[in-house]
């Protein structure tokens, strides 16, 4: 580069080095101009040089901005801080707000030379200590120059008023105990001229408000009057350039304003009552052609929502939105349509007049505004609307876009189950929402409906003969060919022979063959899944014993598929053939119709598992997040869900039985066994335990009851990877099965425990001692994977006290598999040299990549065996 000047030296003008950066072709070549200017910035440091210093602090700040390490330059800003002129103080207060921040222990030196230009009689070096308090100003820092900061909120200078408020709002978040400190000189500052200065002394009112209770009430008793009056003020002044915004006067202040009225009437009665008519006279005469009134209007809808306003302020607001929903700006309609979802909390009668402006919306082109109307008109439907308002939303569904059917299908089918007003209504509703979008239909919905059919015997026949036309007409829904092939296996004789018509059908012709017809079309179909083709072949099962003489055909179509390769359609092909072919006898009583579903139960069922899958949806974060789970670390994390849930007793397979009272573990044990099913023991008995369960696995003897010999507590641990401990009663009963033999060793004595688990990591220890050596202990960890993603470059660190001895062996493996897809294994010799004394205490730390990125766990274990 052919300068006329050395480039890097350090009278290189800014301009100059920016010039030589922007040249560079590559990055490399970047970092050497860079290099060679940081080098000579470092050079004149070292040589303290006068003339350039203000010069070489504006290049570092530039090389800062470009991400580069300009630490040496710290102390420079505090030189030029110290010196006297404004042009030195100018930069170095800039190098210190762009260099440094309040973590920075350099930053204790500038205290002294900020309270001495906070005292300066240069307005506008005065300005720069504000600026720069402001900007980096810590707790520290916020005690020792507070008095100096409230002392110029009383300055004539309004730029420095101005800076003082700003510069006292960090002040109150780093130290809230210093708000009383500020509640009168900011209640004086609302009396001001200068909108600069109101606007900041708002500004600092509402933090004083969320700081300190006390100044809250104060200043809801000495502020109201003032803030009503600048509100006023503003509204009813004439046209002023420096101010005018779109026409309107000053809209920041106007929304600042609101803002801290809202605060202030918030919860009470008194406050709320004085503004309600500066309030109203703001909605009204705010024009709302132009953004800035329309931002104004806003902000004063959301203040009537957000404090005690009387019913006709809250119409008038709900009006306003309602006028907003009209707007052509998306945006505008967008917010109107957030407030009103809380509004209709407030005033829902007042909302339900805009009822046909938000259904409009829900057909907008914005897929926001979509789902935001969408969500809107799910909460404004009631037992009255609902008929209209769902008829409206299905309408809509056949025109409108694929990415939002979705959305549409599952509140319609939600305000139909919630708000169904009898069962041929609700059975009409889902049968078009089947027949528009059933391939967007969840499967819990199309198993309430089958429940419903159940349960409804006088709509059985309605019910199959509109879903058999659907089914001609709308083939390709998979949620709607379940329920109808579901329907027609069960009610086909209904089907074919008009049975349990009402009196608005008009009647069908439909043989048995066309029944048949229909549900070998779905079975043929290539798109058909295998749970649907699975459901095809029960259905035909059925209909071989409805109509007989189709049997042989049925025969013939299923026995299509003994060569399947998908095995459960094989498997039902061979066994169903079966049926047909030689087990005639039982058919008939076999293929009956399904019992009648309990309904009340099946919606308990339902319900416990939506909630289930929303905890599950809300711990979803914390176990993604990368960090470890707040657990107390090195205890095991308390299951979260009985015995019977961790055996899967409570599957969607599983009949829910709300009656029965909770039992204990064991008891599950004993229904997981088949046995004891029924508590057929006298009165006054010995109830059955868990070892009693034991012994009847083995076989041997009688249980220690039976024998008169009392049992002891026994139960078995929820999760376990080692032999089940035993109590010694059991042992004794076990040793005379051979002399020489014993099921139980040594390590039994020590269970297996859990030493740290986190929502991503799980670790357990299992135990062994060498016989003769009690102090010493072979420990073997076991890392097992919760997480969706595989750990990579995985270390196990562990530190023990001084009294204890520790070795490490390696891994079998860096990488653990997802999900507890495996684990990995490492050994530990621990040798306790105050055995009896003092227990085994350790602490862990887990380090391992994600994705190539870098998470570490750590946790205490104390939660030993006792005797290791």
């Amino acid at each position: 580069m052919d300068l006329a000047i050395n480039p890097f030296s350090s009278g290189t003008r800014l301009r100059d080095m920016i010039r030589a950066i922007r040249a560079c072709k590559t990055a490399a070549e970047e970092r050497a101009v860079v290099r060679r200017e940081c080098a000579a910035i470092r050079a004149a440091i070292s040589e303290g040089d006068q003339d350039y210093r203000h010069r070489n602090m504006a290049k570092l700040m530039f090389i800062h901005m470009l991400g580069y390490p300009t630490h040496f330059g710290q102390m420079e800003c505090l030189k030029l801080i110290a010196a006297a002129g404004f042009p030195e103080k100018r930069i170095g207060y800039l190098g210190l707000m762009l260099l440094l921040d309040e973590r920075q222990e350099v930053l204790m030196l500038v205290t002294n030379s900020l309270k001495q230009d906070l005292n300066h009689s240069n307005q506008f070096i005065v300005g720069l200590a504000l600026c720069a308090l402001g900007n980096i100003c810590s707790a520290e820092m916020a005690r020792d120059l507070a008095l100096e900061v409230e002392r110029l909120l009383q300055n004539r200078d309004p730029n420095t008023k101005k800076k003082a408020a700003l510069c006292s709002i960090r002040i109150v978040r780093k130290v809230p105990d210093l708000a009383e400190n500020f509640m009168s000189a900011a209640a004086s500052l609302l009396k001001e001229k200068h909108h600069g200065v109101l606007i900041s002394a708002v500004q600092l009112c509402m933090e004083l408000c969320k700081a300190s209770h006390e100044a809250l009430e104060y200043l809801r008793k000495n502020c109201l009057e003032g803030l009503v009056r600048i509100l006023r003020d503003v509204s009813n002044s004439s046209y002023a350039p420096e101010y005018d915004i779109g026409g309107i006067t000053d809209p920041f202040l106007h929304i600042r304003v609101l803002k801290l009225m809202r605060i202030l009437g918030q919860g009470d009665a008194d406050c709320s009552e004085y503004i309600n008519d500066i309030l109203a006279q703001v909605s009204t005469k705010t024009e709302s052609n132009k953004n800035a009134g329309n931002a104004i209007l806003y902000e004063c809808v959301e203040t009537i929502m957000g404090i005690e306003a009387t019913s006709g302020l809250r119409v008038l607001a709900i009006n306003i939105l309602g006028r907003f929903l009209s707007n052509r700006d998306n945006n505008i309609r967008y917010v109107a349509l957030n407030m009103l979802m809380k509004a209709i909390a407030v005033d829902t009668q007042a909302v339900q007049r805009h009822r046909a402006t938000i259904l409009e919306c829900v057909k907008d082109a914005d897929v926001s505004i979509r789902k935001r109307a969408l969500e809107l008109v799910y909460l404004l439907v009631n037992d009255t609307n609902v008929k209209p308002l769902t008829k409206e939303l299905v309408d809509y569904l056949e025109v409108s876009d694929q990415e939002f059917k979705e959305d549409l299908t599952a509140n319609i089918c939600s305000i139909v189950e919630k708000f169904s007003l009898d069962k041929l209504w609700y059975l009409d509703q889902m049968f078009r929402v089947l027949s528009l979008a059933g391939n967007y239909v969840k499967d819990d919905v199309w198993h309430a409906l089958i429940v419903l059919m159940s349960n409804a015997s006088e709509l059985q026949g309605y019910s199959v003969r509109s879903l058999y036309k659907a089914l001609q007409a709308s083939g390709e829904q998979e949620s709607l060919v379940r329920v109808a092939v579901w329907c027609i296996g069960e009610y086909g004789e209904m089907l074919v022979n008009n049975l349990s018509m009402l009196d608005m059908e008009e009647p069908i012709t439909v043989t048995e063959s066309d029944a048949v017809d229909a549900v070998e079309a779905v079975l043929q179909r290539y798109s058909a899944d295998v749970t649907t083709r699975a459901m095809c072949l029960v259905s035909l099962l059925k209909l071989s014993s409805r109509f007989p003489p189709t049997s042989e055909r049925i025969k013939d179509i299923v026995a299509q598929n003994k060569g399947n390769t998908v095995l459960e359609l094989q498997q039902r092909s061979i066994e169903f053939s079966s049926i047909i072919q030689r087990h005639q006898s039982i058919k008939s009583s076999l293929l009956e119709r399904m019992p009648v579903l309990d309904e009340a139960n099946y919606l308990v069922k339902r319900a416990a598992s939506i909630q289930a899958a929303v905890s599950s949806v809300n711990s979803a974060p914390a176990a993604t997040s990368g960090g470890p789970l707040k657990l107390p670390n090195g205890v095991a994390k308390p299951p979260a869900a009985p015995l019977a849930d961790l055996l899967d007793l409570s599957s969607d397979d599983a009949p829910v039985t709300t009656s029965a009272p909770t039992t204990a573990p064991n008891d599950f044990l004993q229904d997981l066994l088949g046995i004891g099913l029924t508590d057929s023991s006298p009165i006054g008995g010995a109830p059955s335990t868990s070892t009693d369960i034991l012994m009847d696995l083995l076989s041997i003897g009688s249980s220690p009851v039976q024998n008169g010999t009392p049992t002891s507590n026994f139960s078995l641990p929820a999760i376990e990877t080692k032999p089940v401990p035993v109590t010694p009663q059991v042992v004794d009963l076990l040793d005379g099965l051979s002399s020489s033999t014993s099921l139980l060793d040594e390590n039994a004595a020590y269970p297996t425990i859990t030493a740290f688990q986190s929502a991503t990591l799980r670790i357990t220890f299992s135990f062994k001692k060498q016989p003769g050596k009690p102090q010493e202990t072979t420990i073997n960890a076991s890392f097992t994977n919760l997480a969706t993603t595989t750990f990579t470059d995985f270390v196990f660190q562990a530190a023990v006290p001084k009294f204890i001895q520790l070795r490490l062996d390696p891994a079998s493996s860096s990488t653990l598999p997802a999900s507890g897809n495996g684990s990995v294994t490492q050994s530990l010799s621990v040798t306790n040299n105050q055995h009896g004394q003092k227990p085994l205490a350790m602490r862990i730390r887990m380090s391992y990549k994600v994705n190539g990125e870098d998470r570490l766990e750590q946790g205490q274990i104390s939660n030993f065996p006792a005797g290791l």
